[in-house]
């Protein structure tokens, strides 16, 4: 199954966002919806960012060894979006509300994707 984003026009708006650091969980509460929470790691790893999807189809570059990535502060992009700052120092990944509405809802397949990614290209979570 390939799973490929795409633009969510009905995506609902966190009513709340926490950042639970110790856990390494960005939590997200929706009000119709319950709360989610998507690990720091996946967040760093599905960044929406070029370093991450490159610059069109096929250009995806796998992200390695960053289990131990934090997320050291969360900037608001207008009032539709936010930045989060990892301790890798990524920070150009803006995380639309369709983007991470997207990402609750698809997470377990996601993560296993890049799972078989990280096997398949003999990659590792672990920082070398």
């Amino acid at each position: 199954m390939t799973l490929t984003y795409r633009h969510i026009n009905d995506a609902p708006t966190p009513s709340g966002l926490t950042s639970r650091a110790k856990q390494g969980l960005l939590e997200l509460q929706y009000d119709d919806h319950g709360a989610f929470e998507l690990p720091f790691e996946f967040l760093r790893v599905y960044s929406p960012s070029a370093e991450v999807l490159g610059h069109g189809p096929g250009q995806e570059v796998l992200q390695t060894g960053k289990r131990q990535v934090q997320i050291v502060a969360i900037e608001p992009v207008g009032h539709y979006a936010i930045k989060p700052i990892f301790s890798d120092n990524h920070d150009t990944g803006i995380f639309s509300w369709s983007y991470l509405w997207w990402l609750c809802q698809n997470k377990d397949a996601l993560w296993q994707r890049y799972l078989e990614r990280l096997q398949e290209q003999s990659g590792s979570r672990d920082p070398s």
